[in-house]
């Protein structure tokens, strides 16, 4: 389709492309070529699993043509449409978020451009509902790269850009076993025990800070890129009981942990926990098209009934975005994707156990659905990480390369690696992949004191 020499997209893209969170002397892309299932390939022909759905996000793989073809009949029959018009593809897909949403019960959508906007619209919706500023939220979190979103987000890449960011966030802890602040001491407290001390821990903060003051609890349902931190029975339902205790909303941050990626159509769904607000992007579309969405209860979008909501964006509603996730949320539902990655999860929590017990580097693994995480460590009694908090190491420079070198496409963060695949993968495909990964954990091993 476009007339550029494969052997010049390298040199041509490195010229003339910013790339985003890389220090742009040291960017090394893969130039891709095409895509198909779970795999894709590059321009010399190299074919890659991914192992990463290519950013957490294309849930139904790669190259569906049922979506694809929605995109084009949209595009052919109506490519735009402003804010304020409704169309027959907005009214389709806002029917069809809400049907999917936990119980049905969050009936209006408000679509925006990705997960980024989605959170920080969901912030001015909670703002102006309760009459209240502060919104509370965790440490290992990520929540996006804009103003607002970067706030929310706990992790270091908030710190790079402050004090310019918005006001009003407070964080607080994760649920986050493996390394919990409160039980070193007690690593073999019960589960039930460990959950009543975290959301202690958070109800301490809610009053420390005024719950009069407080519009809303924003999380990940699981926490993704920091470490898939899954929680315990019982903590969603009772940050649900204090949000109404205390009268806050309480927002799921589902952009990477929706649309199947735990095995529900949101993860929330895997305690029975209906949040009065859900964000979503990624697995909306499957990132056949950039796309967010916030859902939220009938009562939230009353408070504007009379009172204007002073927000809005140029492309919210893009009808082809609208297309793909009318198209995408289909293809999962005609294909059982969620069931699939229901019925993998196991599948992939006994590779992650193996791996486990094959390699003395492997401190825990964790997953939900296909939502997974190896932690690597240099010292499983210590629990020293493979890498620094926000940093890497050569050890993980070389599992990375190794994988990426015999074709696994992974993304590494930190001491850890993560596994998140296209939802349609297939238990021989799962093996493929940890066929590599039992190679490349033989360099991590070397390191372990």
């Amino acid at each position: 389709m476009f007339d550029l020499p494969d052997d010049e997209i390298l040199p041509l893209s490195k010229e003339h492309v910013f790339w985003t969170w890389s220090a742009q002397a040291k960017v090394s892309p893969i130039p891709l070529d095409h895509a198909k299932g779970v795999y894709f390939w590059d321009t010399a022909g190299k074919r890659y699993l991914d192992f990463n759905s290519m950013t957490m996000c294309v849930n139904i793989g790669h190259g569906n043509q049922r979506v694809i073809e929605a995109m084009v009949t949209q595009a052919r029959e109506l490519p735009y449409a402003a804010p304020g018009m409704a169309t027959k593809v907005r009214a389709l897909a806002s029917r069809m978020v809400a049907e999917v949403t936990p119980g049905g019960a969050l009936t209006k959508v408000l679509f925006t451009l990705g997960g980024a906007d989605a959170n920080e619209n969901a912030v001015k919706l909670a703002r102006g509902y309760t009459g209240r500023f502060k919104i509370l939220a965790r440490y290992r979190s990520y929540h996006g790269a804009t103003a607002g979103a970067m706030a929310l987000t706990g992790d270091p890449r908030r710190v790079a850009w402050e004090p310019g960011l918005m006001p009003g966030v407070v964080h607080f802890l994760d649920p986050y076993r493996y390394r919990s602040t409160f039980h070193r001491t007690n690593p073999d407290i019960s589960d039930a025990e460990f959950c009543q001390d975290y959301l202690n821990h958070l109800e301490e903060i809610i009053r420390y800070e005024g719950p009069e003051t407080i519009a809303a609890i924003l999380m990940e349902s699981v926490t993704g890129t920091n470490g898939i931190i899954i929680p315990p029975d019982g903590y969603l339902q009772g940050v649900r009981a204090l949000c109404d205790r205390y009268g806050m909303v309480m927002i799921a941050d589902e952009v990477m942990s929706g649309f199947g990626r735990t095995g529900k159509w949101f993860a929330v769904d895997n305690w029975g926990v209906v949040p009065d607000i859900i964000t979503m992007a990624k697995g909306l579309t499957s990132a056949y098209a950039p796309l967010g969405a916030v859902a939220m209860k009938p009562e939230i979008a009353a408070a504007f009934d009379e009172h204007v909501f002073e927000s809005g964006l140029t492309y919210t509603s893009h009808p082809v975005s609208l297309a793909a996730a009318v198209a995408n949320i289909q293809v999962m539902k005609d294909d059982g994707i969620v069931e699939n990655a229901a019925a993998m999860g196991p599948v992939l929590h006994e590779l992650l156990a193996d791996l486990g017990e094959t390699h003395p580097s492997v401190g825990d693994v964790r997953n939900i659905g296909l939502f997974g995480i190896i932690e690597l460590v240099k010292d499983r009694k210590t629990k020293e990480p493979m890498a620094p908090w926000n940093g890497s190491s050569p050890e993980m420079v070389a599992f990375r390369k190794y994988c990426t070198d015999h074709g696994l496409f992974l993304y590494t963060h930190w001491h850890t690696a993560l596994v998140i695949p296209p939802l349609i993968i297939t238990e021989a495909q799962l093996k493929e992949g940890f066929a590599i990964l039992d190679k490349a954990l033989e360099i991590t091993d070397k390191a372990v004191k």
